[in-house]
């Protein structure tokens, strides 16, 4: 599947002690989320703790199923839509995916890939994404996981309550899809600085930006997953990568 890549930049880059954050769909505990009142984390924009500690979802996984933890989406099985992400250093792109979860961040599951210039550009960049139209419905978890080019080993990621609907789909479909990857969270698995991540299964809606990419650096690929398991293989990539990148800036 091919993925054409929207990026949109607002507002002068500013040299900040900043990374990135997933803005909309909203996650948990967000300044843009209706739902976390004063519950506010205010250091959405940091990665993971490298020990793993607060993985998934920085920690927030207990607000699922309360008033904080609502729903702040309804998507269409079989639609596509756009994630945002926001920030200020991007640290040469890296790889991103988005993943979803039907049994409240136990296992992951990515739907979209994209290898190489992720996030493209400093301030916010939206990248679009398609629910599987086989998707089971009901209320699901939304993630965004980021793996850095350059600096520190980091794993990113923000989580986002919404709700899944259509005509219904099959709880056993996303035993199909692959593992969302996981690595810098002392679970085994690394990534190597200056490259960007080649998943090792990134699915079928998967999207390369930057033909420069370079294979993943890891002990095992079987490392390099959620530690409670999750999806299955998955199929194989049907992406030739030559899907490329377009962007306007307002800088």
């Amino acid at each position: 599947m091919h993925l054409s890549f929207i990026a949109v930049t607002t507002g002068a880059a500013s040299i900040v002690c900043a990374h990135m954050e997933m803005i909309d769909p909203a996650p948990l505990r967000s300044r843009h989320n209706k739902h976390t009142g004063t519950n506010v984390d205010y250091d959405m924009i940091s990665p993971l703790d490298g020990s793993g500690s607060d993985f998934p979802c920085k920690g927030s996984l207990g607000l699922v199923g309360t008033e904080q933890g609502g729903s702040v989406a309804d998507y269409i099985a079989g639609q596509t839509y756009t994630i945002t992400i926001d920030g200020r250093v991007i640290r040469d792109g890296g790889s991103c995916q988005v993943s979803l979860s039907f049994d409240k961040g136990s296992s992951w599951s990515a739907i979209h890939s994209y290898v190489g210039n992720c996030p493209s550009a400093a301030s916010k960049t939206s990248y679009p994404f398609t629910i599987p139209a086989d998707a089971p419905t009901g209320e699901a978890l939304f993630a965004w996981s980021w793996f850095n080019k350059i600096g520190n080993r980091e794993m990113y990621m923000n989580c986002a309550p919404l709700t899944v609907t259509g005509s219904g789909g099959s709880d056993s479909f996303i035993d199909t899809l692959p593992n969302m990857f996981v690595a810098n969270v002392g679970n085994g698995c690394g990534t190597k600085s200056g490259t960007d991540v080649l998943f090792p299964n990134p699915g079928e809606a998967v999207a390369k930006f930057n033909e420069g990419t370079t294979a993943f650096d890891m002990p095992t690929a079987a490392a390099c997953q959620q530690p409670t398991g999750g999806g299955g293989n998955g199929p194989t990539p049907t992406d030739s990568g030559d899907s490329k990148p377009t962007s306007t800036s307002s800088e």
